[in-house]
C-alpha cells in the first residue's frame, strides 16, 4: 500500500519536470510507418556520435498511453550521450487490441533498420531497450522466436536488452493497476500466453539486463525475476539490477531517471554503462 501511495504521488513531480524540460539541442526526424497517428518513431542524431552502437527504445504507458513525441526528453538525454537513437510507437489500447502492438514494434523495427542502412549508417549493433509497457512488448519482439518469423523480424544485430519495471509474466498477484490494464490490452477471449513475455521467451544470442525496483507500485518485482528463472531455462544471459535510487517509483526509474544526469542517479548509470559494456 506504502508503495501505490508512494507511486501515485510522484507522477507530479514528473509532470512538472515534463513542461520545463528546457530548450530542445537536436530536433528528431520522424517516419511514418502506418496510417493511424501513434505508428511512427523519431530518429535522433547526435551532434557528436560516439558509439556505433543504437538505441532503439520502445515507449512506456500502460499500453493505452504515450507516443514518441511525449518522451522527447529520453531521446535528447541519449542524443546529448552520443548515441543514434529510435524512439518507436504502435497503437495504444483500448481502441487496438494486442498483438497491434507487437505488430507494429516489429514493423517499426524494420523500418527504421531500413530507413538507417538507406541514410549509410551501420546497423551491426542495435541495443534495444523500453521501459513498463515498452518493455513488455519489445522483449517479446527480442525473444520469441515465432513473433520473429511471423513478422520477419531479424535479431541477428541485437547485441543487447535492457528492460525497465517491465511485466514479464502475468502474475496471479499482480497490483491491481497491472492487472486492469492488463485487461484493457487483451480481447475478452484471446488467450494471454499469447502476449505474455515469460511464455513466449525463446533460446537465442542476447543478453539482457533487467532493470527493477523492489518499490515498485505498478510492476511486482517477482516478474523480473521469473524472467529471468525462464532465460537459465532457455540458455539467456540475464542480470537483473535492482534500483538502487531513492527515487525507486515505477515512474521515477522507468522514466523520470532521464530527467536526470548520469552522475545523479545510478540506474542512469547502470543503463548506460551496460550498453557501454556490450
Amino acid at each position: 500500500m506504502i508503495d501505490y501511495i508512494r507511486e501515485n504521488l510522484s507522477y507530479y513531480p514528473l509532470f512538472y519536470r515534463l513542461l520545463f524540460t528546457g530548450k530542445k539541442e537536436i530536433i528528431p526526424e520522424r517516419v511514418d510507418f502506418g496510417s493511424d497517428k501513434e505508428q511512427y518513431f523519431l530518429y535522433y542524431e547526435p551532434s557528436k556520435p560516439v558509439s556505433e552502437k543504437i538505441v532503439v527504445w520502445v515507449h512506456g504507458g500502460g499500453w493505452n498511453a504515450g507516443n514518441p513525441k511525449q518522451f522527447d526528453y529520453v531521446g535528447q538525454f541519449m542524443a546529448k550521450e552520443g548515441y543514434r537513437f529510435i524512439s518507436l510507437g504502435y497503437r495504444l489500447s483500448t481502441k487496438y487490441k494486442y498483438p497491434a502492438q507487437i505488430e507494429d514494434v516489429c514493423k517499426g523495427f524494420n523500418t527504421a533498420i531500413k530507413f538507417l542502412q538507406d541514410k549509410g549508417i551501420d546497423t551491426s549493433k542495435i541495443v534495444v531497450s523500453g521501459p513498463s509497457a515498452g518493455a513488455h512488448l519489445s522483449s517479446i519482439m527480442c525473444y520469441c522466436k515465432d513473433v520473429q518469423d511471423k513478422n520477419k523480424v531479424d535479431v541477428s544485430n541485437i547485441i543487447g536488452y535492457v528492460g525497465f519495471g517491465g511485466p514479464y509474466s502475468f502474475r496471479n498477484d499482480s497490483t491491481w493497476t497491472m492487472r486492469t490494464l492488463i485487461k484493457m490490452l487483451f480481447a475478452k477471449d484471446y488467450d494471454r500466453k499469447e502476449g505474455e513475455p515469460w511464455s513466449l521467451m525463446s533460446g537465442n544470442h542476447i543478453p539482457m539486463l533487467l532493470i527493477h525496483s523492489r518499490h515498485d507500485g505498478v510492476v511486482k518485482f517477482e516478474c523480473a525475476e521469473d524472467f529471468s528463472e525462464k532465460a537459465k531455462v532457455v540458455g539467456n544471459k540475464c542480470d537483473i539490477y535492482e534500483v538502487e535510487d531513492k527515487k525507486n517509483t515505477h515512474s521515477w526509474y522507468t522514466a523520470g531517471c532521464f530527467f536526470l544526469k548520469r552522475e545523479e542517479n545510478k540506474t542512469l548509470n547502470r543503463f548506460l554503462s551496460y550498453i557501454e559494456s556490450l
